[in-house]
């Protein structure tokens, strides 16, 4: 085998690799979605699975991980909160909150990749990526919620809205935050392949 083949050969593996711990981290989403304490939006660990996809993946995988969640669950699998699924969940009140953790992951994903080429991709960054993450999510989630019911144009209804969908999460969600980053530090060394590009 030429030096060129080996090279192709440790990319497809590498590719692999990742494609197939993208299923597994899109897996640990669902199951951290079924982990839950009732509220009117339930308490789940469903962040903590994002914040983990997007730091042990990267941009690019961890996206993809949170992206085949979606579309499982938008194609009826019961992998969202509560054992729910479908367009109908989605779409519903507080669907918004899944399509803000995708499109949070587009924005760890572009800004990740722009410190990568300035060469200022660290922990530091990570973390501030990640709150970056958690304010879009819940920024798209609520104005969802809002509009959902009819009041989208509304700031009252708005900052009533956080005080009901972001004010009892926050602490939280900070809290899962760190989890996550705590065992990005301690486990990363062991699997350095994976989280190689932003």
């Amino acid at each position: 085998m030429t030096q060129t083949e080996k090279k192709t050969a440790a990319k497809a593996y590498f590719s692999l690799q990742r494609m197939v711990f993208s299923a597994l981290f899109a897996a640990l989403i669902a199951l951290c979605a079924w982990v839950q304490v009732p509220f009117q939006i339930p308490f789940t660990m469903q962040t903590f699975a994002v914040f983990s996809a997007l730091l042990f993946l990267g941009g690019k995988y961890g996206t993809l991980s949170i992206l085949v969640y979606t579309l499982l669950g938008a194609a009826g699998l019961p992998v969202f909160t509560g054992f729910r699924g479908g367009f109908g969940a989605l779409f519903g009140v507080t669907g918004g909150y899944i399509t803000g953790f995708l499109l949070g992951a587009l924005f760890y994903w572009a800004l990740g990749a722009l410190l990568e080429k300035k060469g200022r991709q660290t922990f530091a960054a990570k973390t501030l990526s990640l709150v970056g993450v958690l304010m879009l999510c819940y920024a798209f989630g609520t104005l969802w919620f809002t509009a959902v019911q009819g009041s989208l144009f509304s700031p009252a209804a708005f900052f009533s809205a956080l005080g009901v969908c972001v004010a009892p999460f926050a602490v939280p969600d900070l809290c899962k935050l760190i989890l996550a980053l705590f065992l990005y530090r301690k486990l990363a060394k062991y699997v350095p392949e994976i989280e190689k590009h932003p």
